[in-house]
């Protein structure tokens, strides 16, 4: 009984040092392309109505900017962390603490920030942010120098990322000017009656689908986490997950209608959308959303959301969990 106790701990313990594991080795892969690049020039506003423009902060004092969700459970393990290291570093670094707005109520968010004593800023995404610096996993860092360069993209609260705290707050910025990352507004979101155009997916088949005229079709906004992953934090968003997911297999059979998922690519690969497809035995193609840009084209930001199209290509109609 003693060794069987031994194996499960070990066996616990090697499941949470995979989570990490896989969790800094996405966000290595995200940062690959921003790392050195220059950060966002972005206007965002604090659920308590401060305005926070990235663009003022390049050039005086470095930035660090950390996306998490109250449903994450490493999020909420480094959140006492967090405000360690706000505390630190809030004066010499401009510290901004991003919900990424995935399945979140404004209530939630206030209720985690109250639960762990944060202190800093804290801004809801609307995914535009997210978009911009390739948000994979929940928490992500990334930190921007003072001369407006990302120089650090992780997941863990680690001595590579306090490292790098310290060193962009003890260097001043270099003399001339700041480059600053393309800023270009965000389409505005499809509504109800629009006539959907310019949206092409790839399912995990390698079919390539335009939305459009042709033929009806039904969208089903969904993570393949969300009803194992969720069944604790957010159990009824679990559930709504499994259920919207076996009614789809039921009406799909009818044939009328094209049904298709389509998956946020947080915590999510197109090898895993895959194998979900075959766990779950899904008929339905799938189709991973590789930067996020068709759950923004739809505003999606809660899971499940099911969006109807007509056979003219305009939106019916909209369900989406609240």
């Amino acid at each position: 009984m003693k060794w069987r106790v031994v194996l499960v701990l070990l066996a616990g313990l090697a499941g949470i040092a995979s989570a990490a594991e896989s969790g800094q080795q996405r966000a290595q892969v995200a940062g690959k392309a921003l790392i050195g690049q220059p950060g966002p020039s972005a206007s965002l506003t604090s659920i308590d109505g401060q305005r926070i423009d990235l663009a003022a902060s390049y050039g005086r004092q470095p930035v660090y900017l950390k996306f998490w969700a109250t449903w994450c459970k490493p999020c909420n393990e480094q959140a006492a962390g967090f405000e360690q290291l706000y505390q630190q570093y809030g004066k010499r670094i401009n510290v901004v603490s991003v919900n990424t707005g995935y399945s979140e109520t404004e209530a939630d968010v206030r209720a985690f920030i109250a639960r762990h004593k944060l202190h800093m800023p804290t801004v809801i995404d609307d995914g535009s942010l997210a978009g911009k610096l390739n948000l994979r996993v929940t928490p992500q860092h990334v930190l921007i120098d003072a001369n407006g360069r990302i120089v650090h993209v992780g997941h863990l609260d680690d001595k590579e990322l306090h490292a790098a705290l310290e060193r962009v707050a003890t260097t001043a910025p270099a003399a001339g000017a700041i480059a600053l990352a393309p800023q270009s507004a965000a389409p505005a979101a499809f509504r109800v009656g629009d006539q959907v155009s310019g949206v092409t997916l790839t399912t995990t088949a390698g079919k390539k689908i335009t939305l459009g005229a042709g033929k009806p079709r039904t969208l089903v906004f969904f993570s393949p986490w969300c009803e194992s992953y969720l069944r604790e934090t957010r159990p009824a968003v679990s559930a709504a997950c499994r259920e919207v997911r076996l009614e789809a297999e039921r009406l799909a059979r009818n044939r009328t209608t094209e049904w298709i998922g389509i998956s946020s690519p947080l915590w999510t690969s197109g090898a895993e959308l895959a194998d979900y497809a075959r766990e779950n035995k899904t008929t339905i193609a799938l189709a991973l959303d590789q930067d996020g840009a068709i759950f923004r084209a739809f505003g999606v930001r809660n899971i499940p959301t099911i969006v109807t199209l007509d056979a003219q290509g305009r939106i019916s109609n909209v369900v989406a969990q609240p």
